[in-house]
C-alpha cells in the first residue's frame, strides 16, 4: 500500500514543470560559479550558500505540493498581517541596510527579507478575494478593497526604499486587477487614485534623498558611476557573448567584475556573456515551459482559488523575468530585482520552490478533479 501512495504521488508530479524549475537551477548555480572564480578567493562561499538554500527550497517544494492548497487560503489574513508586522519591524533599528535599502533582517549566516514572506501572503489573500466573489468581482468597492489590500504593504517597501519589489507587489495586483475588473471606468478610476497618491507621497511624504533615488530609478544617466554605469558593463557583456558565448568562467566582463550585483541583479548578463545566445536561448525556453504549465495548471484548477492562486503566481514570476532580463539589456530601470530560480539570493529562490510546490499541490487535486 505504501508503495502504491509513493507512486501516486510520483505519477501525479508535474515534471515539465519540475524540469524547468530544475534546469534553471542549473543555469543559476553555474552562473554563481563561474562568478565565484572570478573572485579568485577558492571559497565558492556564495555557491555553497545556494546549494544549502536549494536543499531547503527544495524540502519546502516537496511538503507543500503533499499539503492540501487550501490550507493557504485560511491562514492568508494571518499571514499577511504577519508580513506587515515584519516590514514595519525592518524599518526600525532591528533590519539591517543592504545596497542601499533597509528591507533585510540580519540573522548571521545568512539575511532574510520580509517581503519575501509578503509576496507569498499577498498572493494568497488576493486569491483568497477574488475565488470568494468568483468571476463576479467587479463592484467598485471590492476592487477598492482589493487595492488598499496591496497599497498598504507596497508603501512600507517604498520607506524602505526598494522599488524594485514595490514593482512586483503593485505589478502583481494590477495585472490580475485587469483581468477582473469589469468597467473600464473603474480601471481608470483607481489609475487615476493611485497616480493622486504618489503626487501626495511626492510633495508631502519622501525626503531628498527618496526622491534622488526614484529620479536616478526612471534614468539611470543621472548617476553614471552607479546605477547608468551598471547598465552600460551589462550591455556590453550581453553583446559580448555573441552566439556560443566565451565560456564558462571566461567571461571578461564578469571575471574581471566589470559588471556589479552580477550574481543577483545581473546574472542574466553573465550567462548572455558566458553561454551566448544559445544560452540565453535554452534560459527563455525554460522559463516559456515553467509559464506555460503555470497557465495550464490554472486552466485546469479544481475551484477558482486554485486557479487565481496559479494566476497569481504567474503574475509574481512573469514581472520578475521582464523586468530583470529588461535591465539587464538596458530596456528598463535598474530595479534591483532578482531573475527567479537562477539569481543568488536565498530568500527568494526558498520563496519562488514553495510557491511552486503549491502549484504542485493544486495540479494533482486538478488531476484527481478530472479522472472522478
Amino acid at each position: 500500500m505504501k508503495f502504491d501512495h509513493y507512486f501516486n504521488i510520483f505519477k501525479r508530479m508535474d515534471w515539465t514543470l519540475i524540469a524547468a524549475v530544475f534546469f534553471l537551477v542549473c543555469f543559476g548555480l553555474a552562473a554563481i560559479y563561474s562568478v565565484a572564480l572570478g573572485q579568485g578567493l577558492g571559497e565558492f562561499l556564495n555557491f555553497k550558500k545556494q546549494l544549502v538554500w536549494l536543499m531547503v527550497g527544495l524540502a519546502g517544494m516537496f511538503i507543500f505540493a503533499n499539503l492540501n492548497y487550501h490550507y493557504w487560503q485560511k491562514i492568508s489574513w494571518p499571514g499577511y498581517i504577519l508580513g506587515l508586522v515584519l516590514l514595519i519591524l525592518v524599518l526600525t533599528p532591528l533590519g539591517s541596510t543592504i545596497r542601499g535599502s533597509r528591507g533585510w533582517f540580519d540573522l548571521g549566516w545568512f539575511s532574510f527579507q520580509p517581503v519575501e514572506l509578503m509576496k507569498i501572503f499577498l498572493i494568497t489573500v488576493l486569491a483568497g478575494v477574488y475565488s470568494r466573489y468568483s468571476r463576479s468581482v467587479g463592484n467598485f468597492w471590492q476592487l477598492s478593497f482589493v487595492a488598499l489590500v496591496m497599497l498598504v504593504p507596497l508603501a512600507l517597501v517604498m520607506l524602505q526604499p526598494d522599488f524594485g519589489s514595490a514593482m512586483v507587489l503593485f505589478f502583481t495586483w494590477f495585472i490580475s486587477f485587469l483581468l477582473v475588473a469589469k468597467k473600464k471606468r473603474h480601471v481608470l478610476l483607481i489609475i487615476f487614485s493611485i497616480a493622486v497618491m504618489f503626487t501626495v507621497a511626492w510633495l508631502f511624504v519622501f525626503q531628498d534623498y527618496q526622491k534622488d533615488r526614484i529620479k536616478t530609478f526612471i534614468n539611470p544617466s543621472l548617476d553614471p558611476l552607479g546605477r547608468g554605469y551598471n547598465v552600460r558593463q551589462s550591455i556590453i557583456a550581453v553583446g559580448a557573448g555573441r552566439m556560443l558565448g566565451r565560456g564558462l568562467g571566461f567571461g571578461s566582463q564578469s571575471q574581471l567584475k566589470f559588471i556589479p550585483e552580477s550574481q543577483t541583479d545581473f546574472i542574466f548578463a553573465v550567462i548572455a556573456e558566458e553561454l551566448g545566445f544559445i544560452g540565453v536561448l535554452f534560459v527563455l525556453v525554460f522559463f516559456g515551459l515553467l509559464f506555460w504549465r503555470l497557465y495550464k495548471i490554472a486552466v485546469n484548477a479544481p475551484d477558482d482559488f486554485g486557479m487565481f492562486f496559479s494566476l497569481l503566481v504567474m503574475n509574481v514570476l512573469f514581472v520578475h523575468v521582464f523586468i530583470n532580463i529588461g535591465m539587464g539589456v538596458g530596456l528598463l530601470p535598474v530595479t534591483g530585482i532578482s531573475l527567479p530560480l537562477v539569481s543568488y539570493g536565498g530568500s527568494f529562490l526558498v520563496t519562488t520552490m514553495i510557491l511552486l510546490g503549491v502549484i504542485l499541490n493544486i495540479n494533482k487535486f486538478g488531476l484527481i478533479a478530472q479522472r472522478s
